[in-house]
């Protein structure tokens, strides 16, 4: 099975991303994983990559599209992947299709996670880390024991800067120009399911699986 998880910052791809990585036997690809495995091993494409990061450029569409087209080629793959954050782009999503095409793959679904943008920036502003060991809480969702202290080390918490309101506004703006897009391609390939991202993980773990499982049927 190959799945691509589409979704805004914050609705819990990498999470269910994991737990459907478990539940069908296939490998979780994370971009950024894939990203830094290729800079590491100096692949063609993670040296070429390499060369605009040591300038502090940001790395081609044809460079990030190489390293994942690399990474899918790879022998722990062709049963089958879950693809998070990638593509971002329709330019991407047709670089992946031809990717696909050329390897003689194509995808199963597309899973679109849906939440509302008042409740991903309530999911992001409530966040809070500890500065000493670094235990994270959710002000509404999982409090510490007294506001404000680490439950663990009782030293204080903090909001991290990708966490503070504008930080956020600024991610899920970009993420609607970019992105939003993708839900309307995959749509008219009639690859899409949308799944209510507002419930509770297991809940949302449990009606994706049940729809990739009417997939296979």
């Amino acid at each position: 099975m190959r799945i691509i998880m589409l979704g805004p910052p914050g609705a819990g791809k990498g999470t269910q991303a994991k737990k459907l990585s478990e539940e069908f036997n296939i490998l979780q690809v994370s971009t950024g994983d894939i990203f830094r495995k290729a800079v590491q091993e100096n692949t063609p494409m993670g040296m070429r990559a390499k060369e605009y990061m040591s300038k502090g450029l940001l790395v081609p569409d044809e460079i990030v599209v190489g390293i994942v087209e690399e990474r899918l080629k790879q022998p722990d793959l062709a049963e089958g992947f879950i693809l998070d954050g990638f593509p971002r782009t329709i330019s991407q999503a047709e670089s992946l299709e031809q990717i696909l095409h050329k390897n003689g793959m194509s995808l199963n679904a597309v899973i679109n996670i849906q939440v509302s943008r008042d409740g991903l920036i309530e999911r992001f502003t409530g966040r809070r880390v500890c500065k000493s060991c670094g235990a994270s809480y959710h002000i509404k969702y999982n409090p510490p024991k007294t506001p404000g202290i680490c439950d663990i080390c009782g030293k204080e918490l903090v909001i991290r800067p990708d966490d503070e309101l504008e930080t956020v506004k600024k991610r899920l703006k970009e993420y609607e120009q970019k992105t939003t897009p993708l839900i309307e391609f995959y749509r008219k390939r009639h690859l899409l399911i949308n799944i209510d991202g507002e419930k509770p993980i297991d809940e949302v773990y449990r009606d994706i699986v049940d729809s990739l499982r009417g997939e296979e049927k």
